[in-house]
């Protein structure tokens, strides 16, 4: 009866680790999602993905530019391993940001000396060519 708040504090504390484990997890995957787009035209599926928090903003370097626009990359949220189902069935993909454009480098669809970096932003394309 005579707990301090320190104490009851531990003790919820050690009985609910897992719990706020899982709440960070949860709170990081929230943090890493990407928003996608699919443009359907004929036989080719196109992707528009992003790193969510991109979504909106111009990144200017020299004479290279992108428009990372709500138009174009705006449309659902999903994770990296939903992004991954999608690509595989992607004939043509427009990928901005660090945990979108590593995704596909994982799957083996882009190279990553291939990516182009505008202002620290990557941003890589994939075409696949069905015969």
């Amino acid at each position: 009866m005579g707990s301090t708040i320190r104490e009851v504090f531990s003790i919820f504390f050690e009985r609910n680790i897992n719990k706020c484990n899982l709440l960070l997890d949860i709170g990081k995957k929230e943090h890493n999602m990407i928003s996608i787009r699919i443009y359907k035209q004929g036989n080719d599926v196109l992707i528009g993905a992003c790193d969510e928090n991109l979504i909106g903003k111009k990144f200017v370097d020299g004479k290279f530019q992108i428009d990372v626009s709500k138009e174009f990359y705006g449309g659902r949220r999903i994770t990296a391993e939903v992004l991954k189902k999608y690509l595989e069935d992607a004939t043509i993909a427009n990928l901005v940001g660090k945990n979108t454009v590593n995704c596909a480098i994982k799957m083996g669809l882009v190279d990553s000396e291939c990516v182009m970096k505008i202002k620290g932003i990557p941003h890589a394309q994939m075409v696949r060519m069905r015969v």
